[in-house]
């Protein structure tokens, strides 16, 4: 029985360190200003968010999306023991593509070395939910031979994006820049509970403006018919969020595809050994973890130093406790994930 299983993972986040509180002075060009740019502080953000730090890229106009992607699935190769060249599929999730179009999948590729026509790529935009339904793709895709060695690649460049004022401070204070990648192939076992289990992925489009930007609307002729300088006209330049309608959403959408993986499974959370959600909130996870009834020293997070980094998080927060020594080779995650759209799902997997 063939099994897809995670070969090797591997994350990257940039050298730079926001705290909460350089955050509230920092301008459009994360320059640190004599006075608050932003009305909030560390306690603020914290109680709302759990978040007391994030990485952004070097203000150097220098880096792109695929440029975090690439340091991520060099990682993620090397950790797998499988070349470059061996990549017959990349799966890309992002919501800051390096441009509007080609996706970034194929600027990786070039990247990696390994341009040419032998590794197709697909680019997801599926934001928060991408890793899972990354994951689900590229089961499907390992499991009936169309490919062998699949890249799965989340990254995010949020900080070149946000609203550094008291308008845009819901959605500044929660974002962070990072990539994470996994290196999936088959296994042919007889153990049905190895590698990954279970994937399901949802889907709810009444949801899809209440999280959203709206920079590239295509109906609008030309696409940027405003001035940026101008405070009346510009918010289509920022991420819009109705925040109470995401959390509760959030919520609801983790707790009942958390709970139907096991249901599906037969399992219980004795046979799992971390529950890794999503990196949106501090505060959604511990609301999910208590309505789902999780064990809570299962729960493993990152959003506390990383922030949301969209479809990066789950990897990324599984490289990071790997790196504690905490998760180890053949540990069993249930994942569960929500974004915008809305689109939700979980996961179960071995690493």
């Amino acid at each position: 029985m063939i099994r897809t299983q995670v070969l090797g993972i591997g994350s990257y986040v940039p050298d730079r360190i926001v705290t909460n509180d350089e955050l509230r002075f920092l301008n459009e060009r994360h320059e640190r200003q004599a006075e608050p740019t932003i009305q909030t502080d560390d306690a603020w953000i914290q109680q709302r968010t759990g978040i007391r730090e994030r990485r952004y890229v070097a203000n150097d106009g220098q880096t792109s999306t695929s440029d975090l992607a690439l340091q991520a699935s060099q990682r993620a190769l090397a950790d797998a023991g499988v070349a470059a060249s061996e990549i017959d599929c990349i799966i890309f999730g992002s919501l800051s593509p390096d441009f509007h179009f080609p996706g970034t999948g194929v600027v990786l590729q070039q990247k990696l070395g390994i341009s040419g026509g032998n590794c197709a790529c697909y680019d997801i935009r599926q934001q928060c939910s991408s890793f899972v339904y990354g994951l689900q793709m590229a089961d499907a895709l390992i499991k009936t031979g169309v490919y062998k060695r699949v890249l799965l690649v989340g990254a995010e460049l949020h900080s070149h994006s946000l609203d550094f004022t008291t308008r845009g401070r819901d959605v500044t204070v929660l974002f962070g820049d990072g990539a994470s990648a996994m290196v999936l192939g088959p296994q042919d076992t007889d153990d049905a509970r190895s590698g990954v289990l279970y994937t399901a992925a949802y889907a709810d489009g009444s949801g899809a403006n209440d999280l959203n930007l709206k920079i590239y609307e295509i109906k609008r002729l030309p696409y940027l018919d405003y001035d940026p300088k101008d405070r009346d006209n510009n918010k289509l330049m920022y991420p819009h969020m109705d925040g109470k309608r995401v959390f509760l959403n959030a919520i609801r959408g983790m707790v009942m595809s958390s709970q139907k993986a096991l249901a599906v499974t037969g399992m219980t959370w004795d046979d799992i050994t971390w529950f890794v959600p999503h990196q949106a909130n501090l505060r959604i996870n511990e609301k999910v973890v208590e309505f789902a009834k999780i064990p809570p020293e299962k729960a493993l997070n990152t959003i506390q130093f990383y922030g949301n980094t969209t479809a990066a998080t789950v990897p990324l927060t599984i490289d990071y406790w790997r790196q504690q020594g905490k998760v180890k080779k053949g540990d069993r995650i249930l994942t569960s994930v929500f974004g915008s759209g809305f689109t939700w799902g979980a996961a179960i997997f071995q690493v």
